[in-house]
């Protein structure tokens, strides 16, 4: 069987676990898992192999660009400094970590020895990066908060590039070629601030045609070019890629997409690349459940389950001195937070390319290669099954399924609105009949009526939902206000004193509203006319 009819099966594969996992209620990247470890067994037919060329060529760039694209620049920059402390010391602190606790206990047990020193950073350099696609599906499921959702992606897309060339340094420690820390320092910053450098200067031109183009297919196009060209182009000069194309993607997202794309085409981007994300996903999970040999995993047991103890308590560690250090600036977030994103650093492809593309003499490969795969596939059954129970228990979501119920109440709600403006728009440039537009007024105003009655019969005691309609309201207003001010400081209406001030003052309250704070709303007085109600 040739490669592309492999392709062809696993995508069908695929297919029918999406379908299966909705009555099932699992996480659709759990249930490619446990579809690849079937398939791995049985063995109806050769997959391909994840391979290092396979993951850089094909599944990587369009990941990492997918969810850059849809990162708002603003958020990630108020959360810089969570994001920092966990992508790049975070990485370091985790690495040594595991190799400081390891080393000792390859001593001691027979089935880890042979892990010193050197071989033991190599194995925490390899298995530090965080890969949470398979709770971010449980994540926008459940609607988290959107600073939560924020800082476990945003961890992702900037650990995933540091742990690499954490990786590639810890690699050359132990062939003696770079023992000077300066130099390591020097070349990280190098590999990094090169790659961030290239995608920044590939997302300028991309973003810069954007705007004198007005094709959907060719700018569709043009942000294909910018994740891969991105990619490439820096590990082809010895850079990071993932950096590369994370710049890249959040430029583009940012900027291009905003001010050279017509809102027709942005539309047909953003489906482009979130369909892109599904099918490059789905064949990455089915592929890791296929890669995994179980009967070597059995006969590791023990190596694995230790080393996933250490990778989970190392990670428990990390994130509790973060939450603490933060706690002193207006980064902080909720001690429950801490959890969700300790139990949410789940561990993906990356960490079994690397340890597969360890060469062939390397000391103890074998088992680190079985560790590696062990410790990937109980992080993703084991924490991915286990974080929408975790969630409800912490109070973050509400455990009530009627939620799905209004959503879709309040979906049509919003496309009903929306397509009301739309008239009234058509109305004033006069390019549809009267009476054409009085019958479409008639019909989608009865269609907000009907919505509104559904509404009010579902059960009364749901008080949540009104308190997401008016806590997604206060963050509208908020950034309403923060753009007004930045206008009249652009405007000369006030000093810079003044503008920091009142920056400084809005930044502070959408942060404590994003890290699921109070709301902080005067009560209506009694008798006082009532507050308007937030639009849905």
């Amino acid at each position: 069987m040739n490669l592309e009819n492999s392709f062809i099966l696993l995508f069908i594969i695929a297919m029918m676990v999406a379908i299966g996992v909705r009555y099932l209620r699992l996480p659709y990247t759990v249930g490619l898992v446990i579809a690849g470890l079937i398939l791995g067994t049985v063995r109806l037919f050769p997959a391909p192999e994840l391979d290092k060329s396979l993951l850089f060529a094909v599944f990587l760039p369009g990941l990492i660009f997918e969810a850059a694209f849809h990162m708002e620049f603003e958020e990630l920059w108020r959360n810089r400094i969570t994001l920092s402390l966990l992508a790049v010391p975070g990485v370091i602190a985790s690495t040594v970590l595991i190799a400081v606790i390891l080393t000792p206990l390859g001593q001691v047990i027979d089935s880890l020895h042979g892990f010193t020193w050197h071989s033991a950073l190599v194995f925490g350099a390899l298995i530090s990066a965080t890969d949470p696609v398979a709770v971010i599906s449980v994540f926008r499921r459940l609607g988290i908060p959107a600073r939560l959702s924020l800082l476990v992606e945003g961890e992702s897309l900037l650990n995933d590039g540091t742990g690499i060339v954490f990786f590639t340094l810890s690699l050359s420690i132990f062939a003696g070629t770079a023992i000077d820390g300066g130099h390591l320092a020097l070349e990280f910053v190098s590999v990094v601030g090169m790659g961030l450098l290239i995608g920044l200067a590939i997302g300028v031109v991309i973003s810069a045609i954007l705007r004198y183009i007005d094709d959907p297919m060719i700018e569709v196009s043009l942000t294909t070019i910018a994740a891969y060209g991105s990619f490439f182009t820096a590990e082809h000069l010895g850079y990071s890629g993932i950096i590369a194309t994370v710049a890249a993607g959040m430029f583009c997202g940012t900027y291009g997409a905003r001010r050279g794309m017509s809102p027709s085409t942005r539309v047909a981007a953003e489906t482009f690349w979130e369909y892109v994300a599904f099918a490059l996903n789905s064949i990455v999970f089915l592929l890791i459940g296929i890669e995994v040999p179980l009967h070597n995993l059995a006969a590791s047991w023990l190596p694995i389950i230790v080393a996933y103890l250490i990778v989970t308590l190392a990670r428990a560690l990390l994130i509790h001195l973060s939450w603490r250090l933060v706690g002193w600036t207006r980064e902080r977030f909720p001690f429950s937070w801490g959890l969700v994103l300790t139990w949410g650093g789940l561990r993906g492809a990356l960490p079994m390319v690397l340890a597969l593309g360890l060469p062939a003499d390397f000391p103890v490969r074998e088992e680190i290669v079985s560790t590696t795969f062990g410790v990937v596939i109980l992080s993703i059954l084991g924490q991915g099954l286990t974080m929408s129970p975790l969630l409800r228990r912490l109070g973050i979501v509400d455990a009530d399924d009627g939620d799905e119920s209004y959503n879709l109440l309040r979906g049509r709600l919003q496309t009903a609105a929306a397509a009301i403006e739309e008239i009234e728009r058509l109305e004033r440039l006069r390019s549809v009949a009267p009476e054409a537009i009085a019958r479409l007024k008639v019909h989608y105003g009865q269609r907000i009526d009907k919505t509104h009655a559904e509404i009010g019969k579902l059960p009364t005691e749901h008080q949540h939902w009104h308190r997401g309609d008016l806590r997604q309201a206060r963050r509208h207003l908020l950034l309403i206000e923060k753009n007004r001010v930045v206008e009249g400081y652009q405007r000369g209406l006030m000093n810079v004193m003044t503008y920091d001030r009142l920056l400084a003052d809005i930044d502070a309250q959408l942060l404590h509203l994003e890290s699921g704070g109070d709301l902080d709303l005067e009560e209506p007085e009694e008798g006082a006319e009532a507050p308007l109600q937030p639009q849905v």
